[in-house]
């Protein structure tokens, strides 16, 4: 029977009482009422209900402990057992032996199943009396709290626990460990990189707990740990088993620039791309692939830094110890091009048997040549095998020697004052490389690329790549050399400029270009003069300026040197001269005409008279005074 049901026969009996006085108060509501006695004030507690035993305070208080006995004392953050005194459609009441029973959510209990009356069950009081006065119970905070002790004490131990994947989130997995969520990232999966996570949602897999956060109650937890442990082991029995020169069978994990690693059943090897081939090749996806097998031999290998160097060439003879007989010194080969240098290019002949081209047996000609700019990688040429070293594996050839010396017979095909056309292959700031055919060639002073214009550059004349107009001037056959020339291809227009740019003589002329000394000035018929910055002033002070076009008079002719010096000032200033000289003569013509006069006059008169005296006198003043003024010009 409960509290509330419990029927006190003392307190029935006095209930009457307690009635009338409350009614008799409530009556008399004007009257000062005296202190009301309650209906348990006088209530005898030592006298059971039947009013037939009473306790002695030492049995009182055996009785009141065996009361408080029945009470199970609980603290909040407690994890206590309990059992299951009953189900409903949400909820699982639990009793845990304290004064009322508590009520967990059945969504708490979803991983067992077939849950019923009577089950005892672990659960944590979060409250024993929350604002409704309910005890509060959870299981899953117990579930964490113990799966949280588990998982601190396998991090410590280092032990395997087996969890649920659940979810994926950003950047890794959610793993059940023990019923609390762990985290499982990315790259703690595998060994190999992982790019589908959704495939591992739903799966039960082992893992390691790598790292735990107390603070926050975090763990993350890997199965790459594991794996990597099981290789370890794995590396250490074949570590301990490996020798030089061993064939293992490898698949090719990762391809790089430099090689590929292969796994060799737990432990990874890497194989050189040099190793590889006894040909070259410029990338190891060339000849392999990924998830490829294939036998390799150990060539060497590191116990402390758990390094193995493979190689798959080693497996194969080498080309240079099995050559054919058809390459031999005197034989003609076809090779690849396969590195070029400045001193010329590697041909491949076959893989792995290589022979050098060097710059002096490209071309018959004595000209330089750019290696770099006639081979091409991967171009494929023929050559003769010049010389042949199988002990050094050395082998020389020579592209020019596939066809005839053409010095030989140069003054049949290129004799001396012939003309030929020819590609410009090279400019310097002497002259100009011409090539008339493969393997013959010239050069063109600067000074013999025109009659009438200097340049500062023959690359102000032709460019390379351009084709020109020479001529043979000559031929030195012992050092394989011609001297050409290309302004010889027309007369010298020097013989008959002689009489045209006479000293003294005017003419048109443009400023082409300036400098601190002078000018060059375009004149007529393509003949360039110097006009030295002194003879550039104008008559008002300033100088005649690039591309202004003014008259200049020539005061220097030398055909020998090809040079013509001009002058602008000398015209301004000769005109000044010209115009004065004219004022002198005209004076003395005046003078002469005056003193003719005077005679004409003197002749005449037989005697002076005053008058004619007066006159005399007169012309005399005049004569004396021009006289003095020529003086005073001279």
């Amino acid at each position: 029977m409960s509290e509330n049901q419990i029927v006190n026969s003392n307190a029935e009996q006095q209930e009457p009482v307690a009635a009338e006085v409350a009614e008799t108060a409530t009556a008399t509501t004007n009257v000062p009422v005296a202190p009301v006695q309650t209906a348990h004030d006088d209530f005898d507690w030592s006298v059971d209900k039947r009013n037939v035993a009473i306790y002695n305070p030492d049995e009182r208080a055996k009785y009141d402990a065996v009361y408080d006995g029945t009470f199970k004392q609980v603290n909040d953050g407690e994890m206590v057992e309990g059992q299951v005194v009953g189900l409903t459609k949400t909820d699982v009441v639990v009793n845990i032996g304290f004064k009322s029973d508590g009520l967990v959510s059945l969504n708490e209990f979803r991983d067992i199943p077939g849950l019923k009356t009577g089950d005892t069950v672990e659960v944590m009081v979060v409250e024993k009396e929350d604002r409704d006065g309910n005890l509060h119970l959870s299981r899953k905070l117990a579930r964490i709290t113990r799966a949280w002790e588990r998982i601190v004490e396998v991090h410590k131990t280092g032990e395997i626990v087996t969890g649920i994947v659940t979810s994926k989130t950003k950047g890794g997995l959610i793993v059940d460990v023990h019923g609390m969520e762990t985290f499982l990232p990315g790259s703690q999966i595998d060994v190999k990189p992982v790019t589908d996570y959704d495939q591992f949602v739903g799966k039960t897999m082992e893992f390691k707990v790598v790292k735990i956060n107390e603070n926050i109650k975090n763990a993350v937890v890997s199965h790459k740990a594991l794996i990597e442990s099981d290789i370890e082991q794995q590396r250490a029995v074949i570590m301990s088993k490996l020798e030089k020169g061993q064939v293992l069978e490898g698949t090719i994990k990762n391809i790089t620039d430099f090689g590929a690693f292969l796994d060799l059943g737990g432990v990874d090897g890497l194989l050189y791309i040099t190793d590889i081939s006894w040909g070259r090749i410029s990338h190891p996806s060339e000849v392999l692939k990924l998830d490829q097998k294939l036998n390799v031999v150990v060539l060497d290998f590191d116990d402390e830094k758990r390094r193995i160097s493979l190689g798959l060439k080693q497996l194969t003879p080498h080309p240079w110890d099995t050559l054919p007989e058809a390459i031999g010194e005197g034989n003609t080969v076809k090779g690849k091009v396969v590195n070029i240098e400045d001193y010329g290019a590697f041909l491949e002949i076959m893989p792995g048997v290589e022979g050098l081209v060097h710059v002096s047996e490209i071309s018959w000609a004595n000209t330089p040549i750019n290696a770099k700019e006639f081979f091409k990688m991967g171009d494929e040429h023929e050559a003769k095998i010049v010389t042949l070293d199988k002990d050094a594996r050395k082998m020389s050839l020579s592209i020019k020697q596939m066809t005839q010396d053409p010095w030989n017979t140069i003054e049949e095909k290129f004799p001396v004052e012939s003309r030929h056309k020819g590609l410009v292959k090279n400019i310097t700031p002497y002259g100009v490389f011409v090539e008339l055919e493969p393997g013959i060639g010239g050069m063109i002073h600067i000074s013999d690329l025109s009659w009438t214009k200097r340049f500062n550059h023959p690359s102000e004349y032709t460019k390379v790549g351009q084709h020109i107009e020479t001529m043979i001037l000559s031929i030195d056959k012992d050092n394989r050399k011609l001297q050409l020339g290309h302004k010889q291809l027309e007369e010298d227009p020097w013989n008959a400029l002689e009489e045209t740019f006479a000293v003294g003589s005017v003419h048109d002329g443009t400023i082409i270009r300036k400098d601190d000394k002078g000018a060059i000035v375009q004149l007529p018929y393509g003949i360039e003069g110097f006009a030295p910055n002194r003879h550039l002033n104008k008559e008002d002070g300033k100088q005649v300026l690039a591309d202004e076009t003014a008259q200049f008079v020539v005061i220097e002719f030398d055909r020998n040197e090809k040079r013509v010096v001009v002058s602008h000032t000398r015209i301004w200033e000769q005109a000044a001269a010209d115009e004065k000289e004219a004022v002198v003569k005209e004076k003395k013509a005046d003078a002469a005409r005056t003193k003719k006069a005077v005679k004409d006059v003197q002749s005449k008169v037989e005697k002076a008279t005053l008058g004619d005296l007066g006159v005399l006198a007169d012309l005399k003043k005049k004569m004396d005074s021009e006289a003095k003024d020529e003086t005073a010009s001279q």
